[in-house]
């Protein structure tokens, strides 16, 4: 029985400053779990940590009950895919080919891309809607198309989890909507997905639970609509509004300006 990503007492310092003190935060097979909280607060930084990227000074990271440090790095590519915020690419690849990068992990080390690896990467563009994209070079795309570019990749991928860092700051309403439906697809199959956020409503319409980071630990976790209330977004963001409520019982932040 497969059991996610556990992180406990995880702790960070950077530049002689304590990003993470001691986080604690799980995410189970088939769960979308929101991680938001202000700039600085360290949400990129813990997303580096669950891929492996950094290395905590303290604390136990585990996937499916296994250390994250026992993984082969190819092994762990199979299981955990990430979108960061913004992919910075050097060279002109055509988006097909940055797609079909997914696959590498699946490949043998000496290994080319196989009819399998094509089909799988064709199925990702086309799921995302952006397959007219494929042979176009990624310099000549747009902020948010390459975001939507690299989201496919991670699809080809077929990880288990997801690590999404603002998946959806470059895309238009559209475009946001229709990914976060095919991330809801996914945990629907048994996938799970951390997503950081700074869109406290559409995560609340998205995820299922919500865990807010603040001064280096996790201030609230649960339910959006436990989590999201105005003392919180008093507390946590310096901000005061109204909660409403929508027609599907998820909680709508309206900041007072």
């Amino acid at each position: 029985m497969t059991r996610g990503l556990e992180m406990s007492g995880v702790a960070v310092a950077l530049g002689g400053r304590e990003v993470l003190r001691g986080v604690d935060l799980a995410v189970a097979p088939g769960e979308i779990v929101g991680l938001v909280g202000p700039n600085g607060a360290g949400k990129t930084t813990l997303l580096r940590v669950a891929s492996r990227v950094l290395v905590p000074d303290a604390g136990d990271v585990r996937f499916d009950g296994r250390p994250l440090s026992d993984y082969r790095r190819r092994e762990l590519s199979r299981r955990l895919a990430v979108v960061p915020q913004d992919t910075a690419i050097p060279f002109p690849f055509r988006a097909g080919e940055l797609v079909v990068m997914g696959r590498v992990p699946h490949q043998p080390l000496t290994g080319f891309d196989s009819a399998d690896d094509i089909a799988h990467s064709r199925a990702a563009l086309d799921r995302m809607g952006i397959a007219h994209l494929a042979d176009r070079s990624v310099f000549s795309l747009s902020g948010g198309e390459r975001q939507l570019v690299s989201f496919a990749r991670a699809l080809a991928q077929e990880a288990s989890l997801l690590l999404l860092d603002e998946p959806t700051a470059f895309l238009d309403l559209r475009h946001r909507v229709e990914l976060l439906r095919v991330v809801a697809e996914l945990a629907a199959a048994g996938r799970s997905a951390l997503v950081v956020s700074h869109d406290l409503n559409l995560a609340a319409r998205t995820c299922d639970r919500l865990a807010v980071l603040h001064g280096g630990v996790i201030a609230a976790s649960g339910p959006p609509a436990d989590v999201l209330t105005r003392q919180l977004l008093a507390d946590v963001y310096g901000v005061e509004a109204e909660i409403l409520t929508d027609a599907d019982g998820r909680p709508v932040a309206i900041p007072r300006l």
